[in-house]
């Protein structure tokens, strides 16, 4: 799967990019019926190896659901790993330390603070 479209995309928007769920399928794979969890994997998957995540990250089957793509890298694609991660490692009661290194770990975050 090449999102090198979508990554373009997301970047001239400044980070973010809301796309439906139709539209991934029809990049993906058009003749497709529908999206399967298994298909959603993937695309995630190949997505993240553009730099990309998404929100949801676990993408909806429905065709009719819309979802951001965001840069990892972008200051809201780094707060959205940071509430992630933070969030996780909350449910398992365990908050590592080097979470909270915001300025190391998320530079873009830490510059559109101060």
């Amino acid at each position: 799967m090449d999102f090198t479209k979508i990554a373009h995309a997301v970047e001239v928007d400044h980070g973010v990019k809301r796309l439906s769920m139709h539209y991934l399928k029809q990049f993906v794979t058009p003749a497709r019926e529908r999206l399967s969890p298994d298909l959603c994997q993937k695309i995630s998957v190949a997505l993240s190896e553009f730099g990309l995540l998404t929100l949801p990250t676990t993408l909806p089957t429905s065709e009719n659901e819309w979802v951001f793509v965001l840069s990892k890298t972008s200051a809201l694609g780094q707060a959205v790993a940071l509430s992630s991660a933070a969030f996780n490692m909350t449910k398992l009661r365990a908050l590592p330390a080097s979470i909270l290194d915001i300025p190391s770990n998320f530079p873009e975050l830490t510059k559109n603070l101060a």
